[in-house]
């Protein structure tokens, strides 16, 4: 009887302990206090200021840091990559003074005249997204903000130059990019035309970002007709191959997935419907998810590479690129889903410490098993914290990420690559994203309080220099593919899509499209005439693939105010003379295209765009007019009665030319008397389309000046434009002399496609 009571007390024992210890790690690993949380915030700071101050010290202003020798290394173009990256985890992070004093170093030393080939699809993401969302984030920072910002900026004309640059990739048959491009001379003699599936698809957030600033709707329309082409050549079953040939659409890789190759499209599609308002975007996703369902996705949460003709799996494998998918589909609300996957991943993560390039499923071991400090599963933790309002596992995530990195990866000067989670050696090198998406999306996660996290319960009006308000700072920041935060109000305050905008008219066409697309053998021809698809003057499609574009709708209506006034400071260096337009023919300077033809006055579209010279003060404009004509210097404008006329005759602006340099040079910049511009946009396919960008010799200014401060911005403009004229006039002179006269060399003034405006010749 003792023996029995003796075992009932250690069964009770033991029992007992057993729920103690559970209690107890379930109170370490699930509970985390706001002290906890600012410990951790804390270490996260600390480690992306040793990696930054390590690869400013060892490394600037090379591309990237190599840790272990501490030294720096060009990798992706030679343009002080890791600075431009971290420019706005500075600024997330509160790190004001180091944001001021980058943006100093980039605007004075960066600059992207080089003849080097890069990566269209990496530039993008980091040099475009990273140049914007300092651009968009730098009024947290400094209180010395470029009259005009957001709509003007160093940072902003910077990224529209290098946007400018990528724009000859898009000059294909199809409308989708190739993978390379020269930043000087356009797309290189004998460039492959095989690029990945992302390559294609991830430019809509940039790219719209920077029309939506600019005024210049080339950027989301070659951004969209990329996205639509690529959509258009899905397979039978709707999945998408990992590669294809940009010029004939052909599948060169069938293997599909979420992972590698494919990803950040189908992250761009549900972002890029999000922050611009383009519900089809969100459709198109939809449609795209069904079969990802169906072939690819496990009962279990896994996702595996199959066929993309035939469904079947040819990879059971897990990609540490794939840990992006629960973050992505948190956005959409399929939360179960996304921590089923989120229990896999990180499992992987607690059996190596990281998680391997290539893990296989099936065999349960690493397959490759490097890991360059990536930031997707870090990611999707943040994502997935916010939106289960703060479940512990995730910061249990984040803080097992955290602790492996700074066991195995620090060094002196920075943080290397895993060469192998098996044995945790490491490699020289320090990638950007591990400052721009890794520390970034680990401070989040464990600040919970930071600006980025607002919920639009507060924000500020923004008021410009010409009166207009406009909400900024009040959350719902969109992220690109290397973390680069986007500000969805501040895209309202520059320049606005007319209610006929053609982005917002593609859902009634995309629903006709998908229903008629999905009819087995139906011809392309009958598909495309069944939607009524606009031709160009070529006779292809207006939109590149089987997607309907009106381009007739096309139209950008500026808000016309004095915030938008160009500024003429050479801030940072000069541009490239670059390849003209995305053709990447050489730039003709003094031989420009003479305009179109303009259609009869009754059939021209209404001008919606106008700038805010322009519009300004009626009645001074008109009193500094009279004061010119009672001087006989009238300016009048000899238009044979057509005053809604955009292009002069070579004539007429050479006469104009003259009357201009006789007026004093405030008077004359006072007067606004400048010819107003065609302000449509013509089908990127016809042979007129022109995207030049501008010489050295428009920015040719004195940048010693002693009056570059002048207020008197208008005086110096005309001054400037002047010279140019005479300039041009003068080389005319001497190619004619010389024998090589091209006939009609009427200077044309724009520099950007989508403006009137006389001014923005001096713009990027």
């Amino acid at each position: 009887m003792l023996y029995f009571e003796i075992k009932k007390m250690k069964f009770s024992f033991n029992f007992s302990l057993i729920i103690l210890l559970l209690i107890r790690h379930g109170s370490c690993s699930r509970h985390y206090d706001r002290h906890r949380l600012l410990q951790l915030r804390s270490e996260v700071k600390e480690m992306f200021e040793h990696a930054y101050h390590g690869y400013m010290k060892y490394a600037y202003p090379y591309d990237e840091l190599r840790p272990l020798t501490c030294d720096g290394v060009d990798t992706w173009g030679s343009y002080s990559l890791s600075l431009i990256d971290a420019l706005d985890t500075l600024v997330v992070m509160g790190l004001h003074d180091e944001f001021n004093k980058a943006v100093d170093y980039i605007k004075y030393n960066v600059s992207f005249d080089a003849d080097i080939n890069v990566s269209v699809f990496e530039t993008n993401i980091r040099v475009v997204g990273g140049l914007l969302s300092a651009h968009m984030l730098s009024h947290r920072a400094t209180t010395e903000l470029e009259i005009g910002w957001p709509c003007n900026g160093p940072l902003l004309r910077m990224a529209e130059d290098v946007a400018r640059r990528l724009l000859p990739a898009f000059d294909t048959p199809t409308g989708m990019p190739y993978g390379t491009v020269n930043l000087r001379s356009g797309v290189p003699e004998g460039e492959t035309t095989v690029t990945c599936t992302a390559g294609v698809g991830t430019f809509i957030l940039e790219f719209g970002t920077l029309s939506r600033l600019t005024g210049d709707s080339i950027f989301e329309q070659v951004a969209l007709k990329a996205l639509h082409s690529l959509f258009n050549h899905r397979s039978k079953m709707g999945l998408m191959g990992n590669h294809l040939d940009v010029a004939s659409g052909l599948w060169i890789a069938h293997d599909s997935g979420i992972g590698g190759g494919i990803d950040s499209y189908f992250e761009y599609l549900v972002k890029g419907s999000l922050l611009f308002n383009l519900p089809h975007l969100r459709s198109m996703f939809d449609e795209l998810r069904k079969p990802i369902d169906k072939y690819s996705a496990t009962s279990t949460g896994w996702y595996f590479w199959v066929n993309m003709q035939k469904g079947q799996v040819t990879m059971p494998i897990y990609q540490s690129l794939e840990s992006y998918w629960p973050g992505l589909l948190s956005l959409i609300g399929d939360i179960d889903i996304a921590m089923k996957s989120m229990s896999n991943y990180h499992d992987v993560l607690k059996l190596y410490g990281f998680t391997p390039e290539v893990y296989n499923v099936v065999n349960q071991e690493a397959a490759r098993d490097s890991f360059p400090l990536r930031p997707e599963l870090v990611e999707s933790a943040m994502y997935l914290y916010k939106a289960t309002n703060g479940d512990p596992y995730l910061l249990d995530i984040g803080s097992d990420i955290l602790r492996s990195i700074q066991h195995s990866s620090r060094t002196r000067c920075g943080y290397a690559t895993i060469k192998s989670c098996k044995k945790h050696s490491l490699q020289n090198r320090m990638e950007s994203f591990f400052l721009a998406e890794t520390t970034k999306y680990l401070y989040l996660l464990f600040d919970p309080d930071n600006f980025i996290h607002n919920d639009g319960s507060h924000g500020k009006v923004w008021k410009t220099a010409g009166g207009r308000e406009c909400i900024v700072d009040a959350g719902g920041y969109v992220f690109n593919t290397e973390a680069h935060p986007i500000d969805p109000g501040i895209l309202h305050c520059c320049y606005m899509a007319d209610n006929n905008h053609w982005s917002h008219r593609q859902q009634p066409k995309y629903k006709r499209f998908m229903k008629s697309s999905m009819v087995v053998g139906q011809k392309k021809e009958s598909t495309n005439q069944g939607k009524g698809t606009v031709t160009g003057e070529n006779g292809s499609s207006a939109s590149g693939h089987g997607f309907t574009v009106d381009e007739s709708s096309i139209y950008w209506t500026q808000q016309a105010h004095e915030d938008q006034r160009p500024q003429f400071k050479n801030d940072h260096q000069k541009p490239a003379v670059a390849a003209d337009g995305i053709s990447g023919r050489p730039p003709t300077m003094n031989s420009l295209q003479p305009p179109p033809p303009m259609p009869p006055p009754s059939s021209r579209p209404p001008v919606i765009y106008r700038t805010d010279d322009q519009l300004h003060d009626d009645g001074r404009r008109e009193d500094e007019e009279d004061a010119a004509t009672d001087d006989d210097h009238g300016g009048n404008r000899d238009d044979g009665g057509d005053g809604d006329m955009r292009f002069e005759s070579t004539t007429r602006q050479e006469e104009r030319t003259a009357k201009l340099d006789d007026l004093g040079s405030a008077a004359a910049a006072e007067s606004n008397d400048f010819p107003d511009y065609d302000d449509g946009f013509k089908d990127l396919t016809t042979a007129d389309r022109r995207y030049r960008q501008p010489s050295s010799a428009d920015y040719d200014h004195n940048r010693g000046d002693d009056d570059d401060d002048d207020n008197n911005w208008k005086a110096k403009q005309h001054r400037w434009t002047s010279e140019k004229r005479q300039q041009d006039d003068q080389d005319d002179d001497d190619a004619s002399a010389a024998g090589h006269d091209d006939g009609d060399n009427g200077y044309q003034v724009l520099a950007c496609p989508a403006t009137n405006n006389f001014y923005t010749h001096f713009r990027w």
